[in-house]
C-alpha cells in the first residue's frame, strides 16, 4: 500500500478509536433520567471486581464480592464473611487501582497476587436469608441445619470450583464479628481452607467480650444492636448529642433505658436484657468452648490488642482453650499488639498519648500475618513456615518479642498495704473504706463522655488523674522503681472485700504511673496509664450462673483477671492499684441492693453502700502480676 493510501485510512482508524458519537437525535427533555445501575469498574482498571450471590446448601444464597488484579493466575484466596456490607469493604474509593479500592490491611495481599474475597452474612446488605446476631452452631440453640459453620463451607466449595484464578488454597480473616465468623469456619472446616487469623473475635458475649464483663452489662451495645438489626439509616440511639452519662444516668436501668428508646422491640436486646446470668444460652454459644471440643486442623493466628475496648477476652481465651486439654503442640498462635480494637489492621504509629516505634500495625502485617498467610495458602510457598509461638509488643519497652508459650511470667502478688501503699511482701492486717453512691457513679472518662470515636478507641489510655483522689476511689502505689518490672500475661486480682448492701460491684485498674518530670516526653509527666482495667459484679462470687445476694458486713474473697499485656514499668515510674465501685456510663450501674435481675431494677432499689477494702494478714488483696524474667 503506498503512503498517500495510508494516509487516506488514517482518519478512519483514528474514529475507530474515539467515543462513539451522541446520537443525531437529541435526547427527551422530560425522560425518567434515573437508570438500574451504573459500573464504576471502568475497562482500564488494574484489576476484576466480580460480584456473585453463591448458593448455601439450604437454597439461600450469600452475596459476595471477588477483587484480584488483572493477570492473576494460581493464587490464593483470603475471604472475609461480614455482616458490615461486602460492598464498602471492597470500594473504599472508587478508583481504578486496585490497591486504592481495598483497605489498608488488605493492599500487601492484593498487591502479591491473593484473591481478595468479603461476603455479606445471612440476611445482611445484598445476602438473603435471616439475620440472626452471633446465629449460634446448629444443635440446641439453633434447630435449623444452617449456620456460619456450614456457610462458610460451602462458600469455600464454591470458590475453589469456580474461581479459575485461585491455587485452590484459602485462608480466612476478619475482626470483630468476621472474627468470630472466622472461628466458626474452623469448626468442621472445609478440606481447602488452609490457614485463620482472627483479630479481636467476639468468642463469649457474657464473660468478657461485647455485652458484659464478669457480670456488668456494658450499655454501648444497645447502639451496636440497633445499628446491626435495623435496616439503613438507623444510627445511633436518639438520646442527643450531649452527655452519654448524664443520659444513662437520667433514664435509669438498662430495661428503663431501652424501653425509652423503643430497643425493647428489637429481639437481639430483649434476649440480652432477658438474660442476665451466664446461663446455658450464653454458655452454648461460647466459641471457645466448642472450639475446645474439636481437634484444631486449621493452623490459626489469633490477634488481640492489649488495648482493646470491645473484645479483649476473646483471642486469649481460644488460644488457652486450643492449647488445653493436652494439646501443646496445636498449630495456633497469639499476637498480642498496642492496639485499640482492630487497629493491627490500620495505621498503628499511635494510640492515644501512646507513640510507638513506627507502624505496629504494619509491622505485625508484613513480618507476622503476611508470612503465616503466605506460607499456607502460596502453591510455591517461602520456606520455612514459622513455628507456632506467641508474639507480643512490649510496651514501655517499644520493641516485638517472642515467647514459647503464654503466659510467659510467673505469678507475683503486689499486696494492698497501709497508708495508700503497695507492697511486694505481704503487710499486716487493715482495711480501707469508701461509700459507693449508684447516684454519683465513677465516670470511666472526664465528662461529658461520648461512647463513640476516638474518645471511645482510646479510653483505656486516657489519663486516671481524673478520678485519682475522688472519695469513692482508693489508689495504692509502690514507691519509685529502681529496676524494671516486666509482665507478660494477664494480672489476676485477688480482692478481699466486704459491703453494707447485698450486692456490689468492684472494678480494679493497674496504672503505670510517670515520673512528674519526664524530659523524654513532657506531655506525659505524672501521666497515669492504665494497663488493664476490669470489672467483676459481686453477685456471682459463687458462679456466673448462680447468683445470689451478699451478706452484708461479710469478706469475700473476689477473683478475676485483668486484660493480657506485654508491658514493662520502666526504672523511675511507680505502680499504681485503683479500687472502686462503678465504671459509668460503659456498665450498667449496680443497685447495691438485691433485685432479681439489675437490668429491670426501680429508682428506690438503689442506695449508697459503704466498701471495704481488705488487705494483709488472712485476707491480703493482691493482684498477682506475671512477671518475666528480662
Amino acid at each position: 500500500m503506498t503512503m498517500l493510501a495510508r494516509l487516506a485510512l488514517l482518519p478512519l482508524a483514528l474514529a475507530a478509536t474515539r467515543a462513539p458519537p451522541l446520537a443525531a437525535q437529541q435526547t427527551p427533555t422530560m425522560l425518567d433520567e434515573r437508570v438500574k445501575q451504573y459500573d464504576w469498574v471502568r475497562p482500564q482498571a488494574d484489576f476484576v471486581r466480580r460480584t456473585v450471590m453463591i448458593p448455601m446448601r439450604d437454597g439461600t444464597k450469600l452475596y459476595t464480592v471477588i477483587v484480584f488484579r488483572k493477570g492473576t493466575t494460581d493464587a490464593p484466596i483470603l475471604l472475609t464473611r461480614t455482616p458490615y456490607d461486602a460492598d464498602a469493604s471492597t470500594s473504599r474509593k472508587r478508583s481504578q487501582k486496585l490497591s486504592e479500592i481495598v483497605r489498608v490491611g488488605d493492599v500487601p495481599f492484593v498487591e502479591d497476587g491473593y484473591i481478595r474475597v468479603y461476603q455479606d452474612v445471612r440476611g445482611q446488605h445484598h445476602s438473603e436469608g435471616d439475620y440472626v446476631m452471633n446465629r449460634p452452631l446448629r444443635g440446641p440453640l439453633n434447630p435449623t441445619k444452617v449456620d456460619h459453620a456450614t456457610d462458610a463451607y460451602d462458600t469455600i466449595d464454591w470458590l475453589v470450583k469456580n474461581v479459575k484464578e485461585s491455587n485452590g488454597r484459602v485462608g480466612v480473616t476478619g475482626v470483630s464479628y468476621d472474627g468470630f465468623t472466622t472461628l466458626m469456619a474452623m469448626i468442621d472446616p472445609h478440606p481447602a481452607l488452609k490457614a485463620a487469623v482472627p483479630s479481636s473475635p467476639m468468642v463469649d458475649g457474657w464473660i468478657g467480650d461485647d455485652w458484659f464483663h464478669n457480670g456488668a452489662f456494658r450499655t454501648f451495645g444497645f447502639d451496636y444492636d440497633l445499628e446491626q438489626t435495623v435496616g439503613k439509616g438507623a444510627g445511633e440511639v436518639p438520646k442527643g448529642t450531649g452527655d452519654d452519662y448524664a443520659a444513662y444516668l437520667a433514664a435509669g436501668s438498662a430495661y428503663d433505658y431501652a424501653h425509652a428508646y423503643g430497643l425493647t422491640a428489637l429481639p437481639v436486646v430483649r434476649k440480652v436484657l432477658e438474660r442476665p446470668a451466664y446461663d446455658a444460652w450464653w454458655q452454648g454459644q461460647a466459641v471457645d468452648k466448642l472450639l475446645a471440643a474439636r481437634t484444631l486442623t486449621v493452623p490459626t493466628m489469633l490477634v488481640v490488642g492489649q488495648w482493646d475496648q470491645e473484645d479483649s477476652y476473646g483471642a486469649p481465651a481460644v488460644y488457652r482453650a486450643l492449647m488445653g486439654s493436652g494439646r501443646p503442640n496445636a498449630p495456633v498462635s497469639l499476637v498480642i499488639g498496642p492496639w485499640f480494637h482492630g487497629q493491627n489492621m490500620s495505621d498503628g504509629r499511635q494510640l492515644g498519648a501512646l507513640k510507638f516505634e513506627g507502624d505496629t500495625g504494619r509491622q505485625f502485617r508484613d513480618r507476622l500475618m503476611k508470612p503465616f498467610l503466605d506460607c499456607r495458602l502460596k502453591t510455591v510457598a517461602p520456606p520455612p513456615c514459622a513455628p507456632a509461638g506467641v508474639f507480643t509488643y512490649a510496651t514501655g519497652a517499644d520493641r516485638w518479642e517472642t515467647s514459647a508459650t503464654w503466659p510467659a511470667g510467673t505469678p507475683t502478688p503486689l499486696y494492698l498495704a497501709g497508708g495508700a501503699t503497695l507492697s511486694w511482701t505481704k503487710p499486716a492486717a487493715g482495711s480501707d473504706s469508701y461509700v459507693s453512691d449508684p447516684a454519683k457513679p465513677v465516670p470511666m472518662l472526664p465528662r461529658p463522655i461520648k461512647l463513640s470515636g476516638d474518645e471511645w478507641r482510646t479510653w483505656l489510655v486516657r489519663d486516671q488523674r481524673f478520678v485519682d483522689g475522688r472519695p469513692d476511689v482508693l489508689s495504692y502505689t509502690t514507691p519509685v522503681l529502681n529496676r524494671a518490672v516486666h509482665i507478660k500475661g494477664a494480672p489476676r486480682v485477688d480482692l478481699h472485700a466486704a459491703t453494707t448492701g447485698r450486692d456490689g460491684d468492684f472494678v480494679v485498674k493497674l496504672i503505670d504511673v510517670y515520673p512528674e518530670e519526664y524530659a523524654a516526653d513532657p506531655t506525659m509527666a505524672g501521666y497515669q496509664l492504665g494497663v488493664g482495667i476490669e470489672i467483676f459484679r459481686g453477685r456471682y462470687v459463687n458462679g456466673f450462673a448462680t447468683p445470689a445476694p451478699l451478706e452484708p458486713g461479710r469478706t469475700y474473697a473476689f477473683g478475676w483477671s485483668l486484660p493480657n499485656a506485654d508491658h514493662v514499668f520502666k526504672p523511675g515510674h511507680r505502680i499504681m492499684v485503683q479500687v472502686q465501685s462503678s465504671l459509668f456510663p460503659l456498665y450498667d450501674r449496680n443497685p447495691q441492693s438485691w433485685v432479681p435481675s439489675i437490668m429491670a431494677a426501680k429508682p428506690g432499689d438503689y442506695v449508697k453502700a459503704t466498701q471495704t477494702i481488705r488487705w494483709g494478714g488472712d485476707a491480703a488483696s493482691a493482684v498477682w502480676l506475671p512477671v518475666a524474667a528480662d
